[in-house]
């Protein structure tokens, strides 16, 4: 039964009053997830898991379409695919307004989150911005409750977190509240207290999440922000029908294509014993890629306590360029389809130049950098993908890849020092 700490603590309530204010919650737990299952932390099961959570965060939201399907919206395309977000088409409050109108038809949509659910939100910005064509903002809920901002009755904020208690993305939703704006919230923790004080939200249906470093978590929110960014296209009227349709056929079978990028394991296993003594690192990508780069060097620093920075590729130019030399490894994110892909290439040419050590992550059938790594396992290929579909295929292996490096450092995994869970 979900009961507030403070009025419990101050003998004002008790757990087992109130039982129609305050009605049970059941938990679907089972002891086989929160066991290791064999593998030698749960970092690894997490990173495991991905297939079986992205497939759970898609069922029963992405199906086909029958002729009597009504519910995409008045400005919808007629597609053969639909994408049915249940937790928000609760009412509006005040209004007969669903949550999905009122993000369709929102000025501004205002993302806050915390650490790895924060480079989620760099995603979603790209995909719904992309894909929706609504301006979206990502703000660090630990900066946003200290400003004073400029919210109105006509904003969405979407907060997410794993846990649902992150105490500083809480206080942004109170913010929200507090100036009448419209709060969404993107959680993993059923019952969670971000889940029960948004106005409406959508479940990640990830299953617990042990290890500290965020995995399987991460991978599910940005498959939650593309349902969603899709979603808003169709009912907004955005997106070409074949481009909507295309993009739901490769979701339809994106398990299978995580299992695919899983079966690299043993190459990235491998060519992180090269690295594992390096004391600083560097990971670059462009668009889309660049919250990717971001999360790929928080990893590393969270697990291996390797120093590591992400930074958009263009950037390099602008100082980090100077560090680079033999002793420094380079990851650069790299897909051929990538319409900045002749630049990001061009970002490698100067890395090779200086002779730094480089980690490739390209897609299958690419071979036009195969010159520049040192070694045929230092190029990561991935299947191909759209490019809106990219970021979990290519974060997973810079997932595996700040693992092995981290248990080849002897480090503790699944509790890195000085840090914890919500």
């Amino acid at each position: 039964r979900l009961r507030s700490i403070d009025a419990i603590s101050t003998r004002q309530a008790s757990v087992d009053e109130d039982i129609h204010n305050n009605p049970l919650v059941q938990l679907e737990l089972n002891l086989e997830q929160i066991e290791k299952g064999g593998y030698r932390h749960f970092m690894l099961k997490e990173i495991m898991d991905q297939p079986r959570c992205l497939e759970n965060s898609c069922r029963g939201r992405l199906y086909k379409v029958t002729e009597d399907d009504t519910t995409h919206g008045p400005n919808a395309i007629s597609s053969k695919w639909g994408i049915r977000l249940g937790g928000l088409d609760t009412t509006v409050r005040g209004t007969d307004q669903t949550a999905l109108d009122a993000i369709c038809a929102a000025d501004r949509i205002i993302i806050c989150a915390c650490g790895t659910s924060w480079h989620s939100g760099l995603i979603g910005e790209y995909l719904i911005e992309q894909l929706a064509r609504i301006n979206v903002e990502v703000e660090y809920a630990s900066e946003f409750r200290y400003r004073n901002p400029l919210l109105t009755p006509k904003d969405v904020v979407i907060v997410i977190s794993q846990s649902g208690e992150t105490a500083d993305t809480l206080e942004a939703v109170r913010i929200a509240r507090e100036y009448g704006a419209l709060s969404i919230g993107i959680v993993n923790t059923v019952g969670s207290t971000i889940a029960r004080d948004t106005d409406a939200g959508i479940y990640l249906h990830a299953g617990p999440e042990i290890g500290v470093a965020s995995t399987k978590a991460f991978t599910s929110q940005v498959m939650v922000l593309t349902l969603l960014a899709l979603r808003l296209a169709l009912a907004r009227g955005t997106i070409a029908t074949e481009y909507f349709d295309t993009l739901c056929e490769q979701l339809s079978l994106y398990p299978k294509t995580i299992e695919r990028v899983l079966k690299l394991n043993p190459q990235v296993k491998n060519l992180s014993r090269y690295f594992r003594l390096a004391t600083n690192f560097l990971f670059l990508g462009r668009g889309i890629h660049y919250p990717v780069a971001l999360e790929g060097a928080l990893k590393l620093k969270e697990i291996s306590y390797i120093h590591a920075e992400g930074y958009p590729a263009a950037e390099m130019k602008h100082g980090p360029i100077a560090l680079i030399d033999r002793l420094m490894p380079v990851v650069c994110i790299a897909p051929k389809s990538d319409p900045t892909y002749d630049k990001v290439k061009a970002n490698i040419e100067e890395v090779k130049a200086r002779n730094g050590d480089l980690i490739i992550v390209t897609e299958e059938g690419n071979h036009d950098l195969d010159r520049f790594a040192g070694d045929k396992d230092f190029i990561i290929r991935v299947p191909t993908v759209d490019i809106v579909l990219q970021p979990i295929v290519t974060t997973i292996p810079l997932q595996m890849l700040s693992y092995y490096i981290a248990d080849l450092r002897g480090c503790s995994i699944d509790q890195p020092r000085n840090l914890t869970k919500s």
